[in-house]
């Protein structure tokens, strides 16, 4: 693999550790700026939003420029919006640096899909893609523990002052590794629009929402349910995070190997076994041991479909991919959002720290249907395009024999 994918996944590390490690932090925010918790909650709420919205809007203005131009210029706005946050005299202030670190998240994301993508052959694009996400899982291994460690012993603006390091490193690297590719002839904005009336870029987006949505119904309400159903300490909480980042990294790997083989089979694998294990864990959160390997199950077969799903948008949207990888980034935070906002209404409807779960169980099975349809279109369209092309030949012959 090219040096260029460690530029990017070192780009893709202090994302994934900016996204997360504020989860840990919010009882310290909270308390040096006198809000309540649930007020902290705005920073991981403004962040997700922030990324849906910057997708787009962040790749449309980089149209005009070069992809690892734009990329540099993220990775300049992410670390801007991480010193923000370091600095932040005041809530609104720390807010603020969220969401200008949180427009550089999807387009980032988006564009570094479609550089590593093009950095490789045919055969290892989803690697590629796998690669550059490498450093989004090991941050939830690494960065995410470590930074909250920081946090909670020297303070949380050291953390923010880390993570804008790392964005000086990753933004240093693209400059110096990532070779400064063209961008395709007559591709224009409209071009990129296009690639929305294609029913299966829209399927596979679809699939993104439904599929790590399921992962995230049972994620964010890991603390509550570990606590009060299985029995664990809160301190453990975060080494039960580390398990889930450990399944993120070799799901994402695995998914990466197997996407360039076998696509949609790999989908088909890992959101029907995401379903089945999502609906167990109603049942094993009742036990560590048990709990904890579902645990790390769930990071690895939600991830396992994050290279695929990627690659799908790539592979529909050809020659003009890039918005629609990038939204696609975002799909990933709606789903967040969606499922975390349904995991919380079976909790506060009496159901239990264990029933989102359920919900997860069900986005994923949902998420397994829109894959089955999926491929029968694609079957259907590529028979209709066989009968259409053997009809003209047929016609010529009757024309010929007359």
């Amino acid at each position: 693999m090219p040096l260029a994918l460690l530029a990017l996944a070192i780009g893709a590390f202090g994302i994934g550790t900016t996204e997360f490690v504020i989860m840990g932090l919010l009882p310290q925010v909270a308390g040096d700026f006198g809000v309540s918790i649930p007020t902290a909650g705005l920073l991981v709420t403004g962040y997700a939003l922030g990324v849906v919205a910057g997708a787009p809007l962040m790749t449309v203005l980089g149209t005009k420029i070069s992809r690892k131009r734009m990329l540099m210029l993220l990775m300049a706005l992410f670390v801007a919006g991480n010193l923000l946050s370091a600095l932040a005299p005041a809530f609104a202030v720390m807010l603020i640096g969220r969401v200008v670190a949180s427009l550089a998240h999807g387009a980032f994301f988006g564009i570094g899909s479609v550089v590593a993508a093009e950095l490789v052959g045919p055969d290892k694009k989803a690697g590629a893609i796998a690669m550059m996400f490498t450093g989004l899982t090991v941050a939830n291994v690494v960065g995410v523990p470590l930074g909250t460690f920081v946090g909670q012993s020297v303070g949380w603006r050291v953390t923010f002052g880390i993570v804008a390091a790392l964005g000086v490193v990753g933004l240093a690297g693209i400059a110096r590794l990532v070779p400064d590719l063209p961008r395709p002839e007559g591709v224009r904005l409209r071009h990129e629009l296009a690639a929305f009336k294609n029913t299966q870029v829209l399927l596979a987006m679809a699939m993104t929402v439904l599929g790590f949505g399921g992962v995230f119904a049972a994620i964010t309400y890991i603390a509550p349910m570990m606590t009060h159903a299985a029995g664990f300490a809160e301190g453990s909480v975060t080494w039960l995070l580390v398990l889930f980042g450990l399944g993120m990294v070799g799901g994402n790997l695995v998914g990466g190997r197997f996407a360039d083989r076998a696509l949609m089979p790999l989908l088909y694998v890992s959101l029907g076994a995401l379903a089945v294990v999502l609906a167990l864990f109603t049942l094993t959160a009742h036990n560590k041991v048990l709990a904890a390997v579902t645990i790390a199950l769930i990071g690895a077969l939600g991830f396992a479909t994050v290279p695929p799903l990627q690659k799908r948008v790539l592979d529909q949207a050809h020659g003009a991919p890039t918005l629609a990888s990038a939204v696609n980034i975002g799909a990933f935070n709606l789903g967040n959002a969606l499922s975390a906002w349904l995991g919380g209404m079976v909790i506060a409807a009496g159901f239990g720290y264990t029933s989102p779960n359920w919900v997860g169980a069900a986005l994923a099975a949902a998420a397994l249907l829109l894959a089955f349809l999926s491929a029968a279109l694609e079957r259907r369209d590529r028979t209709a395009g066989t009968v259409v092309a053997g009809a003209a030949p047929a016609r010529e012959q009757a024309l010929a024999h007359r």
